[in-house]
């Protein structure tokens, strides 16, 4: 929906101006090595670390007393780290993986809620030239078993809880070498299985003057993330360590990160957007972040932007349409006045909620566009521009983005058409792992396939229109839908499964599965919350069907291709269009 709204930017005092003043300009004269490679310090020898760029230049040049990290524990503890102690500990568990073995390009998945060692671990282990691979925290045992599976993990870094959720997995990992247990503040009761590895006895056996950071250059592989597709297992996305010059600037132009800022992200790390802007782009931004351990709140959220006077805030859509639910009366009980900047991203962020910003936090929240496979922002709207309230914005400096029509050929009205980049930005994946056919098909004519839907106005702004496959954005997360079909399909009862998106006024879309059973079994409100709960327990809460649907028969293709195109149609009452391929009953 194109608003009629235009929310004016705003008259900046000079010290208070935007970091990307002139967007028109900056844009047109654009130059990705005087604007951004040039920004960082690099390594003696000329290499990248995206760590080193996060921390220890920071403590280089004399600011490693500044507050890098405040963590708030779920129990309201209170933790803060200086960047130098930041690079201790960084610099202590990187020295830890080279001592068990660990060798450059090793994956490394980090299965954790965020604990202030989930970050000293993940530059630790990106210091010492090895590829972080972070996981959320609420996945169920399945879908950590495919991604280790898939990635060849060879090590694990984990919490007792999480572990021994997942045990019943870990066997099948055969390439795994050691988990390392980490048992914050002793919450937990013998915290060890096995073999594992306590993570506060390593950390004591070193010390970190003797690590070396490993030579990294900017080509070398650093984090791996995994993207659901409609078809087959999750993805998973390679990216490099050259990533950190378009997170560094993307943090500084597009969220109006600078030095000396309070830096609030409500991100998990398990999601791209809680490394790319959970991690790189605030801390070589030279930010102090906030990491709040708890869960959603709107309380606990303004409280935190009051009391430890925020100035950027970027969550996601579906946090903000809660916050709205909780009402401007809760607002209004707290002073967040020392916000300059709301970012959000993850899903399509609604009008209404652009508006709704502007009048209770006496700001407009800012849309921005990008994925997995990205790396960084792409399209923005900025401090300096005109917010069009709905749109994604207009593409970031050195992005050229275009709209395809079905040939791949660029459209120069305002029609809907594929979303699409021109290649080569700095944090563009490298690679699906082990799939470069996938990783090759998403490039035709000169240009990188999004595989969402959208149109681009006169102005140059771009608007989001939907995804051109079945993938499922449930809460700003991508849901594969065979994913959920497959975990539904090892239940007894289930003969057969499709999986689709259903909207939702707050999540912008749930998982609704619908089901043919087995003989024997008989179509009960029993037997779906049975589905429901055995989904969860293999999935996770935030991926497992939210509603379950009983079939006679499933509509498949005659080459027996079950037809969620169809079984969204009808579940939404609309026309169902061509069914000339529909299996004949």
């Amino acid at each position: 929906m194109q608003f009629d709204e235009i929310i004016k930017d705003t008259n900046y005092s000079d010290s208070n101006k935007p970091n990307l003043l002139d967007y028109k300009k900056q844009y047109e004269n654009f130059d990705w090595y005087r604007d951004a490679f040039s920004k960082l310090d690099w390594l003696p020898d000329g290499g990248l670390n995206n760590a080193y760029e996060c921390v220890d230049r920071h403590v280089k040049n004399g600011f490693g007393d500044k507050l890098a990290l405040v963590w708030l524990g779920k129990n309201g503890e209170e933790e803060n780290y200086t960047y130098k102690d930041f690079k201790d500990q960084s610099d202590k568990f990187g020295q830890v993986m080279i001592n068990l073995g660990m060798e450059k390009g090793d994956r490394v998945f980090i299965f954790m809620d965020r604990l202030p060692e989930l970050y000293f671990a993940a530059m630790g282990i990106l210091k010492a030239g090895g590829v972080i691979a972070p996981l959320f925290s609420a996945f169920g045992p399945d879908p950590v078993k495919d991604r280790m599976l898939d990635a060849g993990a060879a090590y694990l870094v984990t919490s007792p809880d999480l572990r021994k959720k997942i045990s019943p997995i870990i066997k099948d990992i055969k390439t795994l070498k050691e988990i390392i247990v980490v048992n914050k503040d002793n919450r937990f009761e013998d915290p060890l299985v096995d073999n594992d590895l306590d993570y506060e006895a390593l950390m004591k056996d070193v010390n970190a003057e003797s690590f070396k950071l490993v030579n990294t250059s900017q080509y070398d592989f650093s984090i791996m993330h995994y993207t659901s597709g409609s078809t087959g297992k999750p993805k998973g996305v390679l990216h490099r360590h050259q990533a950190v010059v378009q997170q560094m600037l993307t943090g500084h132009w597009a969220l109006e990160l600078s030095h000396g800022d309070i830096y609030f992200c409500t991100a998990d790390p398990g999601w791209v957007t809680g490394t790319s802007y959970g991690m790189i782009a605030p801390w070589t931004n030279g930010v102090t972040q906030i990491i709040y351990e708890g869960g959603f709140s709107a309380s606990s959220w303004y409280e935190i932007i009051q009391k430890y006077k925020v100035d950027v805030w970027y969550t996601a859509p579906t946090a903000i349409r809660l916050l709205m639910r909780s009402g401007e009366e809760v607002v209004n009980r707290y002073d967040l006045t020392s916000l300059k900047f709301i970012g959000s991203v993850g899903e399509p962020l609604n009008p209404e909620a652009v508006v709704w910003g502007e009048r209770n936090y006496k700001l407009p929240i800012h849309d921005n566009w990008w994925q997995t496979e990205t790396g960084a922002i792409m399209c923005a709207n900025y401090s300096s521009t005109n917010i069009k309230p709905g749109s994604m914005g207009r593409p970031f400096p050195g992005i050229t983005m275009g709209i395809l029509d079905d040939q791949y050929n660029e459209i120069e009205n305002e029609d809907s058409g594929i979303l699409a980049v021109r290649p080569g930005w700095p944090s563009q994946m490298f690679a699906y792992w082990k799939q470069d056919d996938m990783h090759n098909s998403r490039f035709k004519k000169g240009w990188y396939i999004t595989g969402d839907q959208a149109s681009r106005d006169k102005e140059g702004y771009f608007w989001f229109q939907g995804r051109a496959d079945d993938v499922i954005n449930t809460a700003g997360h991508l849901v594969g839908p065979f994913e959920v079909e497959s975990a539904l399909i090892e239940h007894p009862a289930v003969a057969e499964a499709g999986v689709i998106g259903k909207p939702d006024p707050i999540a912008m879309e749930i998982v609704k599965a619908f089901v043919t059973l087995n003989p024997d079994y008989e179509q009960t409100d029993e037997l779906r919350r049975e589905l429901i709960r055995f989904s969860r327990e293999k999935l996770s809460a935030g991926v497992a069907p939210r509603e379950i649907d009983f079939l006679e028969t499933m509509p498949k293709t005659r080459s027996g291709k079950i037809m969620r195109r169809l079984l969204k149609a009808r579940e939404l009452g609309e026309p169902e269009g061509d069914i000339s391929t529909l299996e004949d009953d």
